[in-house]
Order: structure tokens, then sequence, then C-alpha cells
């Protein structure tokens, strides 16, 4: 699956999940590069005050990111999608509702008919946070497959709270990093005035 692909996959659950207004912005720039910026603003933040105990949520991402989002091959492109539906059924399940609209959305898609099967499958068959987090390399891989599933998630469901701690552990991630990222996930931070689609990295391939 190539980049493009992927994030179409990842703006269309974001936006069938919790229909956040984020989601929007996520399909209009392509939302494994947004994923992927948000991630490096999270993982900057975290580094630059490693030692605070209230983690920093920067105020207003700049598009411009200085480093690409993690992101940029195949294999890692289909773990960001397989991440987004795990946590997407951390609450127990996809209703059918939510069900129906991604596989109508899937099969419309330009995917090969075997990544349609293997998106369709991952929705139907439980996935572990061990699934997950397995092959997941390097803190800027973590960092950017934990913000896709903050993002597919309402935390105000204890049980996804719980699913996002316990993928905390799985990818080893610093509890400092984790909890920056949550916060950076929950913010509106792309502000559509001040940025476009030209302005965004996007993902090829």
């Amino acid at each position: 699956m190539g980049g493009a692909a992927a994030g179409g996959v990842v703006a269309l659950l974001l936006g069938s999940k919790k229909a956040r207004k984020f989601a929007g912005k996520a399909a209009g720039y392509g939302g494994a590069a947004v994923v992927g910026g948000l991630a490096y603003r999270a993982l900057q933040n975290w580094r630059q005050a490693p030692q605070q105990t209230r983690p920093q949520v920067a105020a207003e991402a700049d598009p411009q990111w200085a480093a690409p989002p993690a992101s940029t091959d195949n294999r890692f492109a289909m773990k960001l999608v397989t991440a987004m539906i795990a946590a997407a059924k951390a609450d127990g399940h996809i209703d059918g509702a939510e069900q129906e609209r991604i596989f109508a959305a899937v099969e419309q898609m330009q995917l090969s008919s075997n990544l349609k099967a293997l998106v369709l499958d991952m929705l139907r068959q439980p996935i572990s946070v061990t699934d997950v987090a397995q092959g997941v390399e390097g803190l800027e891989q973590k960092a950017e497959l934990y913000t896709a599933s903050c993002l597919a998630i309402d935390e105000d469901d204890p049980r996804e709270r719980a699913y996002l701690d316990q993928l905390a552990l799985a990818l080893n991630l610093p509890t400092g990093l984790s909890e920056q990222i949550r916060l950076q996930a929950q913010q509106d931070v792309i502000e559509p005035e001040q940025s476009g689609p030209g302005n965004m990295t996007r993902l090829t391939g």
C-alpha cells in the first residue's frame, strides 16, 4: 500500500469513527501526512522539555515541518492502518453503521483486490496490542503509530483509555512522550485559514 492510499484509509477511519473536526482536515491534506506531522511535533516538544512534569502542548502546529513523517515506506503505511483499525475497535466493536460505511468506502478506493481484502479482514478480526506494536522500530515510528491510535478513538470511554495505556507499554514509550502525544492529538492544531493542502507534507506512492 502506497502512502497516498494509506492516507485515504487513515482519513476514512478518523471521519467514520468519531467525526471530529480534525477528520475533515486530515482528509483534505492527506491523513497519513497529518498523522506524521502531529507525531513529529509531539516528539519535538517532548525532547525540548524532557524534565517537565506537565507535557508542553503547542498552540499551533507549523504546517511546514522541519523533518518528514516517519511513514515513508509501504510496510509502515500498512502498519498505521492496522493501528487505527485496532484503536477504532478498542471500545469493543465497530458498530454496524460504521462498518458498512468503511466497507463501502474501501471498495471505492484505488487499492488492489488483495489490499482491499486485507483491510476488510482486519476490520472483521480481532487485533491485539502485541500485533500492533510488533515490528515497529525507532522512536519516530513508535510516536507516529501511537499518534494514529490516539486520533482514532475518543478517550471518554475507559476501555479506549486502557487500550492506549497498554499500547504505550507495548511500544515501550517514555511516559512523558505518551502523555505529550495524547495531548497533541486532542488539539485541533491545523488552522485552515493559515495553511492549505499545498503547504502540507504529502506521502506519495
